[in-house]
């Protein structure tokens, strides 16, 4: 595949996410996707993937992601994003604090076919617990 085709594999994962159409997911991410930072008891492969991001979008249901720099090649991407939501829904067994959070990430996708085959990331979780009072 191509830098360019990757792209809009990833900006289609965008829409996707916007639109909560976890049922899509299929169409960029492969159903073997190797999750090598998976969230805590996140079944592996594209299941897991949907479940987490079905949980924190209940979670966070005003979530937005914001892409930063973006660096593509033929088989990766590098995303940079920051990423806001208020919390109103159960979020690993905490209950809703109303309160709003605001935090960085990054996010590297390996793509094969025009799907992400492997993904590595990491999101400022101490942040995101310090700002809802979690982390008490």
């Amino acid at each position: 595949m191509t830098a360019e085709q990757n792209q809009q594999a990833q900006e289609r994962l965008g829409e996707i996410l916007e639109a909560r159409a976890f049922d899509r997911f299929d169409e960029v991410w492969a159903d073997d996707v190797v999750d090598h930072d998976p969230a805590p008891d996140q079944a592996p492969g594209l299941a897991g993937i949907v479940d987490f991001w079905q949980q924190f979008t209940t979670a966070f249901p005003d979530l937005a992601l914001e892409p930063d720099p973006l660096v593509v090649t033929d088989d990766y991407i590098t995303a940079v994003f920051t990423i806001r939501g208020t919390h109103t829904g159960v979020f690993q067994g905490h209950q809703p604090t109303g309160k709003a959070f605001t935090v960085r990430g990054i996010q590297v996708s390996r793509f094969r076919d025009g799907k992400i085959a492997e993904r590595w990331g990491a999101t400022d979780e101490k942040g995101l617990a310090a700002q809802l009072g979690l982390d008490a």
